[in-house]
């Protein structure tokens, strides 16, 4: 695979770089968040990893942007910072893994290569369940008309509840949808994305789309 590291740290840089080559993918650093979001808007890559406190543009800003754009390449954030508070924020801004320091090089690639499975195993581009529509290819919500404007882990969020719509889906199926990693660790984090995804989809509205199984998951409702 093609693969971009931003990491500012020229150790920690040259370290990935070096070990991800030798595991057999084509490797591009960038020290910082200027340098990386040249690379991303003049180059394809399979998948990024980024560290988030980095000179000139933050990982953060970063994501924002490229996400603005319409890349769609899949981000790992890697970042010393993994308060509950902190993966959301991350995985608001667009990512779509989060992995805390220090890791372990192994984890780090497994996470990879999970993220590109993920993408590559997404479902038929349109999908519709009574009044709401959701288009993969161009990343956009509507209900009855009005169109809904989700973060990147809302709209993953969704896209899963529709494929299993009428049926509960537990925050273990959620969590590895999602993350790919140990989901008893991400529960509070997926409570907060289910919560601020149902004020998007009902604000407006007089039915509630998501239900909430107590004890087991959430399921999407299913208009009789």
């Amino acid at each position: 695979m093609k693969l971009l590291v931003v990491e500012d740290d020229p150790v920690v840089g040259r370290s990935l770089q070096q070990g991800l080559s030798e595991a057999g993918h084509v490797v591009t650093w960038a020290a910082n968040g200027e340098q990386a979001f040249d690379a991303a808007t003049h180059e394809t890559f399979d998948c990024i990893t980024l560290d988030q406190m980095l000179p000139a543009m933050s990982g953060l800003e970063f994501l924002r942007r490229i996400r603005a754009q319409r890349i769609v390449t899949p981000v790992i954030l890697v970042s010393a910072r993994g308060t509950v508070e902190e993966r959301v924020e991350g995985l608001d801004a667009g990512a779509d893994d989060y992995l805390v320091k220090p890791f372990a090089f192994p984890e780090l690639l497994a996470r990879i290569e999970a993220v590109c499975r993920r993408i590559a195993n997404r479902p038929a581009p349109v999908q519709q369940v009574g009044e709401l529509r959701l288009d993969m290819s161009t990343r956009r919500v509507i209900r009855e008309g009005r169109e809904i404007e989700l973060t990147p882990t809302e709209f993953s969020l969704l896209e899963f509840l529709m494929r299993h719509a009428g049926q509960v889906v537990t925050r273990k199926m959620l969590c590895e949808h999602l993350w790919d990693q140990d989901w008893d660790g991400m529960t509070n984090v997926l409570d907060v994305h289910v919560n601020r995804l149902r004020g998007k989809l009902d604000k407006g509205f007089t039915r509630s789309l998501i239900e909430t199984a107590r004890g087991r998951g959430y399921a999407l409702r299913v208009a009789q």
